[in-house]
C-alpha cells in the first residue's frame, strides 16, 4: 500500500503515526472480508512501524515481518532540527541526502548514484511532505509498548550491515514481542529490500508458508 502522501494515497492533516496504524488496519480489514481470514503483513522501515502499531490495535493479520523499523534512537534531536531547517528553507536535496547517509548508513557515493536516478525527484516531493513530521512522530514512538500488545508470529529481518539503532531496536522488539524469530541477513544493510529482494523473498517466503 502506499502510505499517506506517497503515489496514489492522498493526504490530510493532523498527521500522526497513530493515523498511519489506522491506514494499514483498514487496508487489513478489507482484505481479510474479501479473501476470507486474516491477511499476512509485510512491512520495512517506518512501514514496519506502522504495521507493528496496527497489530497492537488489533489488526487482522495472521503472521508479521518486519524489517528494521525505526524509533526514537534512529533520529536524534539535533539530526531531526537540522533536517526540518532544510526542509523549510526548500533544500530537500540536502535533507534527502542527509537522511540517507546520517540514519541510513549510505555511503556518499550511493547516494550520488540515487540522486542521478529517474525517481529522484519523486523522492525529493515526499521529502518535502514527510520527513519532518515523520522524524518528529518517530522521536516519540514507544516500540516496546507496541510489541508487547501483538499476538501473532513475528519475523524480526535485520541486516548485518545496518546502523547501529536497527540492532537496538531489534533487540527491544525481540525482547517484548510475544512470538519473535530473528534472522540476520549477512551482508546486508537497511536498504536490503533494494539491493537484495530475491534474498528477502526467500525468507518471507519460508515465514510465511507456515
Amino acid at each position: 500500500m502506499d502510505r499517506r502522501g506517497r503515489g496514489r494515497s492522498g493526504d490530510r492533516g493532523p498527521y500522526s503515526l497513530e493515523r498511519e496504524f489506522q491506514d494499514v488496519a483498514a487496508v487489513a480489514t478489507d482484505l481479510a472480508d474479501r479473501h476470507g481470514g486474516p491477511v499476512d503483513v509485510f512491512g520495512h522501515s517506518i512501514g514496519a512501524v506502522c504495521v507493528l502499531g496496527a497489530a497492537a490495535a488489533g489488526a487482522s493479520f495472521r503472521r508479521i515481518a518486519l524489517y528494521e523499523p525505526p524509533g526514537p534512537e534512529t533520529v536524534p534531536r539535533d539530526w531531526i532540527d537540522r533536517a526540518t531547517e532544510m526542509v523549510a528553507a526548500g533544500e530537500h536535496g540536502r535533507a534527502m541526502g542527509s537522511f540517507l547517509i546520517e540514519v541510513i548508513g549510505l555511503t556518499l557515493a550511493t547516494v550520488e548514484t540515487l540522486r542521478d536516478s529517474p525517481v529522484a525527484h519523486e523522492s525529493l516531493e515526499i521529502v518535502a511532505a514527510t520527513l519532518a513530521r515523520e522524524a518528529e512522530a518517530l522521536a516519540t514512538v514507544d516500540i516496546a509498548r507496541l510489541a508487547a500488545r501483538v499476538v501473532q508470529p513475528v519475523l524480526l529481518l535485520l541486516g548485518s550491515e545496518s546502523p547501529e539503532w536497527a540492532g537496538t531496536i531489534t533487540q527491544q522488539l525481540t525482547a517484548a514481542l510475544h512470538d519473535p524469530t530473528l534472522v540476520t541477513l549477512a551482508g546486508l544493510g537497511h536498504e536490503g529490500v533494494d539491493t537484495a529482494p530475491r534474498h528477502l523473498s526467500a525468507e518471507l517466503t519460508g515465514f510465511l508458508s507456515h
